[in-house]
């Protein structure tokens, strides 16, 4: 993790079964043998001349030979840290590991800590031998100060004062969700302010997708991660369900289609980006009804890097309905149209999975470079029948981030009253309920569309 830009290192390890012995060597990619290790085969002799070995002792050899090259490159490292807390440890020189990271990514339990049986099954019992020590068995909650702040070379780095409080760290999608699911709603007409938070969801929305749900009690969601206490909001259950690319999506299907070119250079004489002329576009070519509408024929499945939340399928594909000879802007406008709304469609998809498990939500905070967009905005709301709250501050992430750098000074007692304090409702989009029906209906081809090609996967594989 040294300065400078670095190319990761690759190894190869190369096995020799002889005679009386098993040898292994790791290699890099210059050919230099950088470690070696071997092992005695056991042989027998049961009478003159005749000799055996078993199968069984040459695999135990060669496996025995192996974890010694590994705990060769293995005994060599201290610490194993997720970037969070690598990043705070280079602040403070303190090892200890934020409980977001732990339990989100470690198999860490907020409740019972590590699990001895699970390292020592995939063969790294040496971890439990050291109590813990190279990947963390210190631990805290996001948002408590580590150490005595700053070391004096990290401030010098910075070019802040020695001491300033560094809190235990959050994932980034966890940091968004915290940065807006805790605002002062009052005055906004949201059926929410009556309720608790564990109503919100908050939807960060980038290159991909997180969805995050609180709950008192732990809610198991098939195909959304968690329960994970404390992950995200200190004493609270956290649910996360994704989408693998949104994002991404969307340029994808813009960038790729014929008329990309032509929408790069109207909008650049006009200085908007690409995504600002089409929803713009798209208002020119609704006429007088809904600009949803103008997908009643074209349906797409969003899945195109496999299924996250809520069926967990990497297999599924993505698929697009409805398309027709003409490629002119039009077309592609259309498409992208179609796109986000098979995005907010999924975020429904979410939702639903996670309220039949038992959450009870109402209304969606979204933050995220895709919030950004009214067009991604409006069919979220229209979709999924909530509305939709923006923050005063777009950058939601680093509000959140702050908002764990305010609780480890002492100014604020709780990441709850720091949230409450520092979160704020910039914008609030309401959905157009006189469009449900139609919105009703995409969404049941939605289904079908998933419905469709598991129906197609099977028919392929039939023998």
């Amino acid at each position: 993790m040294s300065g400078g830009e670095q190319k990761p290192e690759r190894y190869y390890v190369g096995v020799d079964v002889g005679t009386g012995s098993v040898r292994a060597a790791l290699v890099d990619q210059s050919g230099v043998l950088l470690a070696f290790a071997d092992q005695p085969i056991k042989k027998w002799e049961p009478q003159f001349n005749y000799h055996e070995q078993s199968s069984e002792d040459i695999w135990a050899a060669c496996c025995v030979v192996t974890k010694n090259l590994r705990e060769i490159c293995w005994d060599k490292a201290g610490h194993f840290f997720d970037l969070p807390d690598f990043l705070s440890w280079k602040a403070t020189g303190v090892t200890a590991r934020s409980l977001c990271s732990l339990v989100c990514k470690w198999t860490y339990s907020a409740e019972r800590g590590w699990d001895d049986s699970f390292w020592k099954m995939i063969g790294l019992e040496d971890i439990v031998a050291d109590n813990y020590r190279k990947i963390g068995n210190q631990v805290l909650p996001p948002g408590a100060s580590l150490g005595n702040g700053l070391t004096p070379e990290a401030a010098r780095d910075l070019g802040l004062l020695p001491g300033i409080a560094v809190a235990a760290s959050l994932i980034d999608a966890h940091a968004g969700g915290l940065g807006v699911i805790g605002a002062d709603v009052k005055g906004h007409g949201l059926v929410c302010e009556g309720q608790p938070v564990t109503s919100r969801l908050a939807v960060i929305c980038g290159t991909s997708s997180c969805h995050m749900g609180i709950s008192k009690d732990p809610i198991f969601v098939p195909g959304v991660w968690g329960p994970y206490f404390s992950a995200m909001v200190p004493g609270f259950w956290l649910n996360e369900g994704g989408q693998s690319v949104t994002g991404k999506l969307i340029d994808h299907m813009v960038e790729g289609h014929a008329a990309f070119p032509e929408l790069q250079v109207k909008a650049t004489a006009r200085c908007q980006s690409v995504y600002a002329y089409l929803n713009s576009h798209l208002d020119l070519i609704k006429k007088a009804q809904p600009v949803g509408f103008l997908t009643v024929d074209l349906h797409v499945w969003p899945d195109f890097h496999g299924n996250r939340s809520p069926l967990a399928d990497l297999t599924l594909k993505g698929m697009v309905t409805g398309l027709k000879l003409s490629q002119d802007l039009d077309d592609l406008a259309i498409l992208y149209l179609a796109t986000v709304q098979a995005i907010a469609l999924g975020t429904r998809f979410i939702i639903e999975a996670m309220e039949a498990a038992g959450h009870s939500i109402s209304t969606l905070f979204l933050c995220g470079g895709l919030s950004k967009n009214p067009l991604f905005v409006q069919m979220h709301a229209d979709i999924t029948g909530m509305p939709v709250v923006l923050s005063q501050e777009v950058e939601s992430v680093l509000v959140g981030a702050a908002i764990l750098g305010a609780c480890a000074s002492g100014d604020f007692a709780s990441v709850q009253e720091a949230m409450a304090k520092m979160s704020k409702v910039g914008k609030v989009v309401f959905p157009r309920l006189q469009d449900k029906r139609y919105y009703d209906k995409k969404y049941q081809v939605f289904l079908k569309l998933v419905e469709h090609q598991k129906e197609y996967l099977a028919i392929m594989n039939d023998n």
